[in-house]
């Protein structure tokens, strides 16, 4: 009986999975501004500040933080922007948006600094099944970066790859 070989560890076929660099738990997280507003839904600007000075912002060191309300209030244009200020000296980035906003920024910001050295002029499969929720903008910004260097890029596992791209 002949011997099975694994063809795929054998090639040259890379594997580019965006899961390696998914945030862990506590880099992303998220301010709800309700729990600020008078009864959920009314900014009052003098309590609204001394919300914002009585809260302790170092607990956002080092993070990428989500600013979002859950409440259909009706917001100066500067109640984000407050807040944001606040966050600034400790926070990492400050979105406004969900907490997946957030990850997006996070990978835009990892895959602007990754090294793509490696995978030039080579076969590549963006892994498309995930054990975490990589939001699907990200493997649109990973697609810009890797089309730059790669020979080829196919989408999914090796076992069933969908092609992308292929240098001419």
């Amino acid at each position: 009986m002949d011997e099975i070989v694994n063809k795929v560890a054998n090639s040259k076929l890379m594997v580019f999975d965006l899961e390696d660099y998914y945030p862990e738990e506590n880099h992303v997280t998220s301010i709800d501004i309700s729990q600020w507003l008078f009864g959920g839904f009314v900014l009052k600007e003098s309590e609204f500040r001394d919300h914002l000075k009585n809260t302790d912002w170092s607990v956002y060191q080092d993070k990428y933080v989500a600013l979002f309300c859950s409440e259909d209030a009706i917001l100066p244009a500067w109640a984000f922007t407050l807040v944001t200020v606040h966050l600034v000296p400790y926070a990492l980035k400050v979105v406004q948006g969900s907490k997946e906003n957030a990850i997006i920024e996070w990978y835009q910001d990892v895959l602007n600094k990754l090294d793509y050295t490696d995978y030039f002029d080579k076969p590549l499969i963006l892994k498309g099944c995930a054990k975490k929720q990589v939001p699907q903008e990200v493997y649109t910004i990973a697609i810009q970066k890797l089309i730059k260097v790669a020979k080829s890029v196919m989408f999914g596992e090796a076992c069933s790859a969908v092609p992308l791209y292929k240098r001419k």
